[in-house]
């Protein structure tokens, strides 16, 4: 044994023995997006003191996309042989596969539900099918397929054992009906997600021995999209067999550490989706503007010749349009903070912003480990939030939703191959727990409708938040008495609830500031952020601009709120095993800190730093008592780092319940700062 194991009594289990002996593939905190920031270092203090100061901190960080953008636009060849390739896709009647894993397979899912079948809708709608009909499918919505680890039940939270399987990739791929021929983009934050992994090379095993003529196909039509640098990567064998193989196009996106440490949904999912949505663009306006006249491509929204330069070099009139909406931005940020703070909630509202919103939404549930979304039949609220649209009942809201019908996974062609290819007993475990939580059947579960149920069931009360969000020239609805979006700000006023109104509009149209302040009362807030560009026929430009405010607008009410220090995710859900190894080394490091501050204020002598393994043991201790327990809210990493300092202080035994009591009276921030005398 050693003295952390000693002092805590503490046996390291079985599973924490083989993830550090055995794991160590998935040991990823050397990679540069786990890294800290300089430029956020200070962010839970800053933002505590004064919320536009922080979220300037946090915005701030975007400027790394700017300046990968702008690279990427002066040597866009890359890009331009992808547009190509999509393009003639489109006119061959094949697919355009899109693929991801937690925030990357939501960028997915909004690439088909949130930007393609809308645009598709729309184009039917105009005389212009008419000369598209007979030179593209009929079906045409269908040929971009947006897929993530898990399928859409991955959409509200995480399936834990997926994203670990390459195996799950490759039969996504194969349940998708995609084949050789297709375009599969596969897009990770990291570049080591297994599930992607498998994806990609599922697919490149679709072009059988690679002679040089396989090689050159393969590669104009598979794409792997990644934001570390490769030599960062390259000690990871999966990660390498991508890298190095010459039947892959490799599109390296990596802008540096995320605003908050390791927080992937941030600035490296942004420029994902901000190229792979430019790329799709560009190559509809090639499509279409070889049968189209220039009113006919005005009308639906490309009033520019092609360019995929040009569009890139848009992001940085986004940002410019986001930064300068940061005072409104931060009284949103406070009174939404407030709402939580008193012990309320908050609803948000949304149409064509709705994928947007509601990815923002759950995604605060695993970075900042809270309540996952309620269940339709929970006979409470627990979940700080919930997300609606216009819908009368769950399963017309997820038809909004996806723009299709809820698409799960079928446990017949998952389970066989799960039990006999998964050799890793406890990924087989978890594999097969999960795939009990990802069947068709889940749709049922969650209802997003602006129902008269829902509003019965967990409609606002007083002192909770409505916030409804409209996308272009949605705010005009507000002078509708019997829009959704006038019921839904009347039924908050009336029950005495604030209401924010967020609006993302084209530059130069007309706004509703006058309109919405009509609307104004004590407590409530506007937030306008209009977009500048030429064009945004798919409204990836607007949905870009929401996601960056609405990032910094979740992050820094967590800041605020003490769950983060510094700007590091301290309260991170470690449910598969890159987060596991984050966790970790999150603890490692908070717990090391203090010695060392504390050996430099001479406070007492020398203490060794706490190793990983010894830290890995604690925490997966933790993990085991928070699930016991049924601690819901309550985060492992906070808990391990306040049991081993409190231990290391006594110099001796130390339960997880006095630990949690540290924790629930003062919280992890002023504990550290007290165990070092000035604020961590």
């Amino acid at each position: 044994m050693n003295r952390i194991w000693d002092l805590l009594r503490l046996t390291p289990s079985p599973q924490s023995t083989d993830y550090v002996e055995n794991k160590k593939q998935f040991h990823l905190f050397s990679l540069l997006t786990e890294q800290r920031h300089p430029r956020t270092w200070n962010l839970s203090s800053t933002i505590q003191a004064h919320s536009e100061a922080g979220l300037r901190m946090l915005l701030s960080v975007d400027e790394d996309v700017t300046r990968k953008l702008r690279e990427l636009a002066s040597k866009p060849a890359t890009l331009e042989g992808a547009a190509d390739e999509i393009a003639k896709a489109i006119l061959a009647g094949r697919r355009i596969y899109v693929y991801g894993c937690g925030a990357t397979g939501r960028l997915a899912k909004q690439m088909e539900s949130n930007f393609w079948r809308p645009f598709w809708t729309r184009v039917k709608r105009h005389d212009a099918w008419e000369r598209l009909k007979t030179r593209l499918p009929q079906d045409i919505e269908e040929h971009l397929i947006g897929e993530m680890t898990g399928a859409d039940r991955a959409l509200v939270s995480s399936l834990e054992g997926f994203e670990d399987l390459q195996l799950i990739g490759r039969l996504q791929l194969k349940d998708r009906g995609i084949t050789r021929g297709d375009v599969v983009i596969c897009v990770t934050e990291g570049g080591e997600t297994s599930s992607v992994i498998g994806t990609i090379l599922g697919a490149l095993d679709q072009y059988g021995p690679l002679t040089p003529t396989a090689i050159e196909e393969a590669r104009r039509r598979l794409y792997f999209v990644y934001n570390n640098p490769d030599d960062l990567l390259r000690p990871f064998e999966r990660s390498a067999r991508v890298l190095d193989s010459p039947a892959i196009t490799r599109i390296n996106l990596a802008t540096g550490p995320q605003a908050i440490t390791g927080s992937t949904r941030l600035q490296a999912t942004t420029s994902e989706t901000y190229v792979v949505g430019a790329v799709i663009e560009e190559a509809l306006a090639r499509v279409l503007g070889r049968y189209l006249t220039v009113s006919d491509m005005r009308e639906l929204g490309f009033l520019s010749p092609p360019g995929l330069a040009r569009r890139l070099g848009e992001f940085e009139e986004i940002k410019a349009a986001v930064d300068s909406a940061l005072p409104a931005i931060a009284r949103f940020t406070d009174l939404e903070t407030r709402t939580y703070r008193n012990g309320r909630f908050s609803t948000y509202f949304a149409k064509e912003a709705l994928i947007t919103v509601f990815i923002d939404n759950t995604e605060r549930s695993p970075t900042f480990r809270l309540f996952p979304l309620d269940q339709a039949q929970d006979p409470v609220r627990k979940c700080w939030l919930q997300v609606w649209t216009e819908a009368s009942d769950l399963e017309e809201a997820w038809r909004r939703f996806l723009g299709r019908r809820f698409r799960g996974l079928e446990s017949s062609i998952y389970r066989k191959p799960f039990e006999d290819e998964v050799d890793d007993p406890y990924l087989r475990d978890a594999a097969l727990r999960s795939l009990a939580n990802a069947g068709n059947d889940q749709e049922r579960l969650y209802d997003f409708s602006f129902s008269t149920a829902n509003v019965e069931r967990r409609g606002p009360q007083r002192g909770d938040l409505g916030v409804a969000v409209f996308d272009g020239l949605e705010f005009t609805e507000l002078g509708e008495p019997d829009s959704a979006f006038r019921r839904f700000v009347d039924l908050h006023h009336e029950r005495n609830a604030n209401v924010a109104l967020l609006l993302v509009t084209e530059k130069d149209r007309p706004t509703s500031v006058e309109l919405a302040d009509q609307d104004h009362r004590p407590g409530d807030v506007l937030v306008h952020v209009a977009v500048g560009g030429e064009e945004d026929p798919l409204g990836l430009r607007r949905q870009i601009a929401l996601k960056m405010l609405l990032n910094a607008h979740s992050t820094g009410i967590m800041a605020a709120l003490g769950r983060v220090i510094g700007n590091t995710m301290t309260n991170v859900s470690p449910s598969n095993l890159k987060l596991i190894g984050r966790a970790t080394f999150l603890i490692q490091s908070h717990v090391n800190d203090v010695i060392s501050r504390q050996e430099r204020t001479a406070e007492r002598g020398r203490v060794p730093a706490v190793t990983f393994t010894e830290v890995n043991a604690v925490l997966y201790d933790a993990i085991d008592y928070v699930r016991e327990q049924k601690m819901g809210q309550t985060a492992e990493v906070a808990l391990s780092i306040i049991r081993i300092l409190e231990a290391l202080r006594r110099r001796e035994f130390v339960t997880w319940d006095e630990a949690r009591s540290i924790l629930d009276s003062g919280g992890l921030a002023a504990y550290l700062e007290k165990a070092v005398g000035s604020e961590q």
